[in-house]
């Protein structure tokens, strides 16, 4: 009896599909489809709000039928506003018309390309403009406003590392965005401040949307770089894509191998009774490779159902890292002792990854269900030959050979719901992640301690949220509770200390409104940081006869409040925002011992509260072949830091300004031109000491009638991207680094397309957050 009334509420949802709508498109001048359009009925004569709407994908809307007169009223930043007599009847196609403006002599269209805010998001176009010849998603999200990227390391100005889909599936490799094509993307969604549904560790989101596929047919995708910095990298990777009817397969084969250095220069103080100094220089090799597969099957029942499953696999069969670490040790400003370590560093990692997926509605009720299976294991092995020599001049040699092994697997579930309610709609649904970790760790010398632990980690979340449109003004509001129990143990015994049980709920609000020309978005959102997996080790590893590591199990999630503020007028993007911050985690240095003041043990503890300003101003117009980006960024925080000599305030403001440039030149060559400048300031407990810049230039051609396209890029030409940082390690530690990386590089891309098609996979993944801390 009760799955018969079950049924017969389902068939009631599913019947009210039928019930009369309104229908309309909306274009372009070219006939292309307008998305995000707002479409609002007003009665007559009284012209009072009846309802509103946003066109879709395919510039489509419908209105649910209303018995009177009416007017409607069509709008959308770019384009001209239109007004249609309401009459009960579908409104066929509407065409928009682009709304053009001067700027001195040079014609401005403020539609290509532009940045508007589209519910919680700002939205760029990216199809149509010229961002298509960016080369890589990767170089292109670096032109995106608030955004910066670079070798897939992606960061949202204020926030930090977002969480990225691409057409709503997560990215669960950074490298996925150097293997996707700029002129494959039609649009780039960037969320500052996620709502309910996303995991409250997610501190901002990207959606990239891939252009419509052309049809059936197979599809393929290469390419092949090869880059230089004093030595050689090389790449290879060919993407496939079968589509025929309902059925869409995937599939990608990616190969690298290359070479890195780099070199630091590290001053540690140490205020004991004794006063201490250490003067040190790391020269770091690398040498690698790595290979990847993948392979998606999709099937569509139809236009409203799909499933399907995908398997991705990543191996380093073998990274080999060398280190030079000559190091001086003064007492009291006399010499103590100096010493030669050299270590080699072999390391070996699996990655096994499925995600099973159902996207689905009926009647109403939209349905997504995920389930995700994850398996990945590291091993590490080094051997570090050290040579010291003593002030009354004796001489020790050793040898330290140390094993680590991690093996993580997770299992995860999601499932979310969605149907429209008084006049809105109601999202709600649940995410289920059991995760576990093992570690083991040996250093048969004895120097440190042999460690076999383990991590076990439930987690279950519920999630409500809805959104309306009252005319123009678009709000959403949510509330999000995680329950999450973690379990640590020491050779299969339990510890209770360091296991922990956490409940929170993490509300939201959006709020999004035009003022004339200008759009505006508010919002609020907590989110959490939980440690990762290994900063909650319970050992100590060796990193030198000076310097161990530990990671701190009694580590307490960072809690933080977002006040976020964005707006946009034509080309113009403001974007500000207040944080409070609660248990940051930051790292922090001390003597290992008091009978070993000169060996430093490296951990991260939770530090007070303290707040946080940061704003970001951008203009980014098109002026007939020049598209140039002006990005001016602060940030101020109000952070105390324990130091040796007291508590010290460390809020210097740090300031960022960047000029990015594209130009289409005659013969279709694109030539990109960008310069980064960042001044001194502070983060966290770290003072940056000096001013830093970068120039970067590429230069892409097109041909074949785009099949064919070659992209050479110069990165930091300069070699100007240096860093000097002072941190605060605590009350008796204090640490000046300077770093040189290997940023300057050059490099040419080489990439083929065949009837390239746009995967239909929908996967959007379940248990990311403890993906991500893996």
């Amino acid at each position: 009896m009760k799955y018969s009334f079950l049924s017969f509420l389902l068939f009631l949802s599913c019947l009210s599909a039928r019930a009369q709508v309104i229908k309309g498109q909306l274009v372009d001048e070219n006939s292309q489809p307008v998305e995000f359009a707002n479409i609002v009925l007003y009665s007559l004569p009284d012209s009072a709000y009846v309802q509103g709407v946003v066109s879709d994908a395919q510039g489509a809307f419908a209105l649910n039928r209303y018995d009177g007169q009416g007017v409607l009223r069509i709008t959308s930043i770019g384009y001209l506003s239109q007004y249609r007599e309401y009459d009960g009847k579908n409104v066929g196609v509407i065409k928009l018309l682009p709304d053009v403006h001067m700027l001195g002599e040079v014609v401005v269209k403020s539609t290509l390309p532009r940045t508007r805010v589209k519910g919680d998001a700002m939205l760029t176009t990216v199809a149509g403009t010229v961002l298509e010849k960016a080369g890589t998603a990767d170089n292109l999200l670096d032109k995106i406003p608030n955004v910066s990227s670079n070798n897939g390391s992606v960061s949202v100005f204020g926030r930090g590392t977002p969480e990225i889909y691409i057409n709503k599936r997560k990215v669960y490799d950074s490298s996925e965005l150097d293997r996707l094509a700029a002129d494959n993307i039609k649009s780039v969604e960037v969320v500052s401040n996620p709502g309910a549904q996303y995991g409250s560790e997610v501190k901002a989101v990207i959606r990239i949307t891939t252009k419509k596929a052309p049809g059936d047919g197979l599809g393929l995708n290469s390419r092949t770089m090869a880059r230089y910095n004093k030595e050689w990298s090389f790449l290879e990777q060919l993407n496939f894509n079968y589509h025929t009817g309902g059925w869409d397969i995937q599939g990608m084969l990616y190969g690298w191998s290359g070479k890195s250095w780099s070199k630091k220069y590290l001053v540690q103080q140490t205020y004991l009774e004794q006063y201490w100094k250490q003067i040190s220089e790391t020269d770091s090799k690398s040498s690698g490779k790595d290979v990847s597969g993948m392979l998606a099957l999709n099937y569509a029942l139809n236009e409203k159902h799909s499933l399907g499953i995908r398997y991705d696999l990543s191996r380093n069969p073998g990274s080999e890292y060398t280190y030079h670490v000559p190091t001086t040790v003064y007492q009291d400003g006399l010499f103590n002792e100096e010493s030669d370590s050299r270590n080699r560093e072999y390391v070996q990692s699996t990655n096994h990854q499925m995600n099973f997926y159902y996207n689905g509605e009926c009647g109403e009720w939209e349905m997504d269900f995920n389930a995700d299976w994850l398996w990945k294991k590291n091993n590490n092995n080094s051997r570090i030959a050290e040579k010291s020599r003593f002030a009354d001049e004796q001489i020790e040699n050793r040898l330290i050979s140390t094993f680590a092994e991690n093996d993580n697997s997770l299992y995860a579930a999601k499932m979310v719901f969605a149907h429209p309610l008084f006049g809105g709609k109601l999202s709600f649904g649940g995410e289920y992640a059991f995760t576990r970790r093992t570690n083991l760790y040996l250093n048969p010398e004895g120097i440190l301690n042999d460690d076999h632990s383990k991590i076990e980690e439930a987690g279950a979340s519920f999630f409500a949220e809805y959104r309306r449109s009252f005319g123009e003004v678009n709000v959403q509001a949510g509330v999000r509770y995680e329950n999450v129990a973690f379990d640590y143990f020491e050779k299969d015994e339990r510890k209770d200390e360091q296991s922990k049980k956490y409940s929170d709920f993490f509300p939201s609000v959006a709020v999004s409104f035009p003022v004339g020309k200008v759009q505006f978005m508010l919002n609020y959102a907590s989110d959490i940081s939980r440690p990762s997996y290994s900063q909650l080790r319970g050992n100590i590893t060796y990193v030198n006869q000076y310097s161990y590591e530990s990671g701190n199990p009694f580590l307490k999630p960072t809690l933080t409040h977002n006040f976020i503020l964005g707006t946009v007028y034509r080309w113009i993007n403001f974007s500000g925002g207040f944080q409070h911050v609660e248990d940051d985690m930051v790292f922090t240095s001390g003597a290992y011992s008091e009978d070993e003041p000169k060996i430093a043990l490296i951990k991260r503890v939770n530090v007070p509260a303290y707040n946080k300003l940061f704003a970001s101003l951008t203009f980014s117009p098109v002026i007939g072949i020049w598209r140039p980006m002006f990005s001016g960024r602060i940030m101020k925080q109000w952070y105390e830091a324990d130091t040796p000599q007291g508590y010290r305030n460390l809020d210097n403001v740090l300031g960022m300004l960047s000029w990015k440039n594209s130009l289409e030149l005659p013969g279709g060559f694109v030539l990109n031109a960008d310069v980064v400048y960042r001044t001194r300031g502070d983060v966290q407990n770290q003072r940056m000491m000096q001013d830093m810049w970068q120039m970067s230039m590429s230069v892409y051609k097109e041909c074949f009638n785009k099949k064919l396209s070659f992209l050479l890029r110069g990165t930091d030409l300069f070699d100007t991207g240096k860093n000097k940082v002072k941190m605060y390690a605590g009350a008796v530690r204090m640490m000046e680094l300077t770093e040189e990386p290997n940023s300057r590089s050059v490099s040419l891309t080489v990439r083929y397309k065949f009837n390239s098609t746009k995967s239909k996979y929908k996967g959007t993944g379940a248990g990311e957050s403890q993906k991500n801390r893996m």
